[in-house]
């Protein structure tokens, strides 16, 4: 009985040599096939995952240069990081940067009737010949929108005063 066990050790230790040299080996002449482009604090963003985000970017928006790209992914790992910061939850990224959005801005905009109207009275021509009333909706939907990026940019700087960021972008 003494002896099996002594042989399972040995064979033991002599696999954990083997998983160590073959470990070494493939460390040893892997290259490496990514980088980092740039640091928000902690948090790396890779040259993969940039090209990725650059070529879907390009698909939607052909004139979006890749600064424009990269900073936009920054402000997605802070936002992204407030969120969870905040102990919010969802099931994609996505989802918790829309949920973050309308917890920490939307409650913040209020788009009152007589900016609206006066939105109305300079822009009218936009609305052919609708009333007041008929396009008032419409209105105080881009009016939203307009504060709302107005809110969010606000915000993305301030996170981005308190946060280190490094680019590495060639």
């Amino acid at each position: 009985m003494k002896k099996e066990i002594k042989l399972t050790k040995k064979y033991h230790l002599l696999f954990i040599v083997f998983l160590l040299i073959t470990n070494y080996y493939s460390l040893s002449t892997a290259s490496i096939n990514d980088r980092v482009v740039a640091f928000v604090d902690n948090t790396a963003i890779t040259l993969s995952e940039f090209e990725e985000t650059y070529s879907k970017a390009l698909k939607a928006t052909p004139e979006i240069t890749k600064e424009e790209v990269l900073n936009a992914m920054i402000n997605r790992v802070l936002l992204l990081r407030e969120a969870k910061k905040i102990r919010l939850e969802a099931t994609t990224a996505d989802e918790l940067l829309k949920e973050y959005v309308d917890f920490r801005i939307k409650p913040f905009i209020k788009i009152t009737e007589a900016e609206a109207l006066d939105f109305y009275k300079k822009h009218s021509e936009d609305f052919k010949g609708k009333t007041f009333e008929a396009a008032r909706e419409e209105i105080e939907s881009y009016l939203t929108e307009a504060e709302l990026n107005r809110l969010l940019k606000t915000h993305i700087e301030e996170l981005r005063k308190k946060a280190y960021i490094r680019i590495q972008l060639n």
